[in-house]
C-alpha cells in the first residue's frame, strides 16, 4: 500500500486546482469564439490571431508616433499647444493620428492580456514553451512604460497627476538619492529639458519592446507576425472609425502650482493608479512586482509531466530535412553526417524545444505502413507512438469493424472527445497531432481495404494546439508539401474536419453524414484500382465551431 507524501499530495490540489480554473476559462473563451466563428468564420476570428494583432497594433501605434513627433514641441509651454493643434485644427490627420495612437495602444493591451490568458487556460504556457512565457510576461512591464510615458508627453492634467503619482511610486523604491516628486512640486521646477528627456525615453522605451517581441517569438518556427489581411483591414477601419467619432482629447493644461482633483484616467493603462492613493506605494509595488512574479513561476507551479521527446534512426534518415522544415518550435535542426552514411545531413533533436507533438515523424518518407523489407522504424520517431505501434493501432481499431461503411478516425486529442465516436463502424486512433499521421497511413487504410473512409480530426481551423498541424495537414492532402497523399487515394473517401473541445455532438454528425455517404459510393474495389477523374474532387473540409 502506497503512502501519499504531504508535498505529493500538495502538488495533487495544485494540479487540481489549476485544472479547474483552465477548465473554467477554456469554456469563457469557447463561447466568446463561437460567436466570432460564427460571424466570421474560423479562419479570421481574431481571438486565433491575438499574438499577430499585438504586431499588428505596435505597427499602428508606430505610424502614428511618427506623424505627431513631426508637430510636437519639446517644451512645458509647446507640448500642450502642439497635441491641442493637432487635435483641433489639424483634426483631419492630426486628430485622427493622435487618435489612433491612443485607440492602437490601448488595443494592444487588450490583445496581449487575451493573449496571455488564452495561452494559460490552453495550457500552452509550460514544458518547452516557458520560454515564450517568461519573455511574454516581462514584456509587460515594457508596454506599460511605454503607454504611461506617452501620457506625460501631453502634459495636460491627467499627464500632471501621472508624473506626481510615478514619482511618488518610484520614490518608494530605495534607489534615488533624491526624492523624484520633488521635481514637480511647482512649474519652476519643471524645465524643457525634462520634455526632451521624456521624448527620448518614449522613442526608446519602444523600440525595446520592439527587440523585446522580437526574442519572444524566436524559439517559434514561422512565427506570425502579421494577422490575416481582412483583420487588417477590419481593424484599422474600426479604429478610425472610433477616432473620427470619438476623438482622443485633453483634459486641460497641466499647472502644478495647482492640485489636480478630478481626471479620467486610461483604465487599460493606468488601473493601478487609483490604487496608489488609496493603498500606499510599498502595496502597490508588492502587488505589481508578486503579481510578475507569481506568472513567470506559473509554468512550474506545478510542474508539468515531461514528455519523450522525438528521437532520430540515423540507418533510416537520409537527410531530406522534411522534419526540419515542419517543426512548429525549431527543435530539429539538420547537421553533417556523422555515420558515414552517403548523405550529405542528418537530423538531429534538440530535447528541451521539442514539445513531442509527433509532426516530424509525419513529415517522416520513412514512416509508411508498407514497408515489409526490414524492421517499421522511421528516420525520426516518437517514442510514445512510433510508426509500428501506430500501424498496429490502426489494424486493431478497424480489425472488429465490417460492411462497406467502415471509418477510420485518426483524431487530435486536443480537439473534440474521439471517445464518443467508438462502436459499430467507427474506429479512431489517437494522435498527439493530427500532422503527426504521415499521408501513406491513409493510402494503407484505404488502398488495403481495411477502411472505406477515413476521416481526420483536427483542432478549429486557425487554432491548431501545435500551431502548424492543421496547415501541414492540408498542404499534405493537396498536393503542396511532401510527403502528399497519393494520387490514387479516392479523394471522396478521405475528409477533414476541424473542431474545438465543445464540437463532440456536432462531430458524431458529421461521421455520421460521412458514413452514409460512404454506403452510397459502395465498396472501394479491390486491388486499390487508381479511381477516374470524376472521384479526383478535393478533400472535404468541414470547418466549424459549435458552442
Amino acid at each position: 500500500m502506497s503512502v501519499v507524501t504531504p508535498d505529493e499530495e500538495r502538488i495533487f490540489r495544485r494540479r487540481i486546482l489549476l485544472e479547474a480554473i483552465q477548465r473554467t476559462g477554456r469554456q469563457a473563451f469557447a463561447f466568446v469564439e463561437n460567436a466570432f466563428d460564427a460571424a466570421f468564420g474560423p479562419r479570421i476570428n481574431p481571438f486565433y490571431h491575438l499574438g499577430a494583432l499585438s504586431f499588428f497594433f505596435f505597427w499602428v501605434v508606430t505610424v502614428s508616433g511618427i506623424y505627431l513627433f513631426i508637430f510636437f514641441e519639446t517644451s512645458i509651454e509647446g507640448a500642450y499647444r502642439s497635441v491641442e493643434y493637432l487635435t483641433h485644427t489639424q483634426w483631419y490627420l492630426g486628430g485622427v493620428a493622435r487618435s489612433l495612437h491612443r485607440y492602437a495602444s490601448d488595443a494592444m493591451v487588450i490583445v496581449v492580456l487575451l493573449h496571455l490568458a488564452r495561452e494559460f487556460v490552453l495550457d500552452r504556457y509550460r514544458g518547452v514553451r516557458w520560454y515564450a512565457w517568461i519573455t511574454g510576461v516581462m514584456l509587460l512591464w515594457f508596454l506599460y512604460a511605454s503607454g504611461i510615458g506617452g501620457y506625460w508627453l501631453v502634459w495636460d492634467r491627467l499627464a500632471q497627476y501621472i508624473a506626481v503619482v510615478t514619482a511618488e511610486w518610484l520614490d518608494w523604491l530605495p534607489l534615488f538619492g533624491e526624492s523624484i516628486a520633488r521635481n514637480f512640486l511647482n512649474s519652476a521646477t519643471v524645465s524643457d529639458r525634462f520634455f526632451s528627456l521624456l521624448s527620448f525615453m518614449h522613442i526608446g522605451i519602444p523600440l525595446f519592446l520592439l527587440l523585446g517581441m522580437w526574442i519572444h517569438i524566436q524559439r517559434i518556427s514561422r512565427a506570425k507576425t502579421n494577422p490575416p489581411r481582412a483583420i487588417m483591414i477590419g481593424t484599422l477601419m474600426a479604429l478610425t472609425a472610433l477616432s473620427l467619432v470619438y476623438p482622443a482629447l485633453s483634459q486641460g493644461p497641466a499647472d502644478l502650482d495647482t492640485v489636480v482633483s478630478v481626471v479620467r484616467p486610461d483604465w487599460f493603462y493606468l488601473m493601478l493608479y487609483p490604487l496608489i492613493d488609496v493603498w500606499s506605494p510599498g502595496a502597490v509595488w508588492i502587488l505589481a512586482g508578486g503579481g510578475t512574479l507569481l506568472l513567470m513561476a506559473l509554468p512550474w507551479l506545478p510542474r508539468r509531466r515531461e514528455v519523450a521527446a522525438a528521437v532520430v534512426s540515423l540507418p533510416n534518415c537520409n537527410g531530406c530535412g522534411r522534419c526540419f522544415a515542419d517543426c512548429p518550435y525549431s527543435a530539429v535542426i539538420m547537421q553533417p553526417r556523422t555515420d558515414g552514411l552517403p548523405y550529405e545531413s542528418e537530423a538531429s533533436v534538440n530535447p528541451d524545444l521539442c514539445t513531442a507533438c509527433g509532426i516530424c515523424a509525419g513529415a517522416c518518407p520513412t514512416a509508411t505502413p508498407f514497408r515489409r523489407t526490414t524492421e517499421l522504424v522511421a528516420g525520426i520517431d516518437m517514442p510514445l507512438l512510433p510508426v509500428r505501434e501506430l500501424r498496429q493501432r490502426t489494424l486493431d481499431a478497424m480489425a472488429p469493424l465490417s460492411g462497406n461503411d467502415r471509418v477510420l478516425v485518426y483524431g487530435c486529442r486536443s480537439s473534440c472527445d474521439l471517445a464518443i465516436l467508438a462502436g459499430s463502424g467507427v474506429g479512431v486512433v489517437s494522435l498527439p497531432c493530427v500532422a503527426a499521421l504521415p499521408p501513406s497511413f491513409i493510402d494503407f487504410a484505404i488502398s488495403r481495404r481495411h477502411a472505406d473512409g477515413v476521416i481526420l480530426v483536427g483542432c478549429a481551423a486557425g487554432d491548431c494546439y501545435q500551431r502548424l498541424g492543421v496547415d501541414w495537414t492540408e498542404q499534405r492532402l493537396a498536393g503542396q508539401r511532401d510527403p502528399f497523399l497519393r494520387g490514387r487515394v479516392p479523394r471522396n473517401r478521405v475528409a477533414t474536419i476541424w473542431a474545438g473541445p465543445r464540437d463532440s455532438a456536432e462531430l458524431a454528425r458529421r461521421v455520421a453524414a460521412f458514413r452514409a455517404q460512404l454506403r452510397d459510393m459502395g465498396p472501394f474495389p479491390r486491388g486499390g484500382t487508381p479511381p477516374d477523374s470524376s472521384s479526383q474532387s478535393e478533400v472535404r473540409n468541414v470547418s466549424y465551431r459549435m458552442g
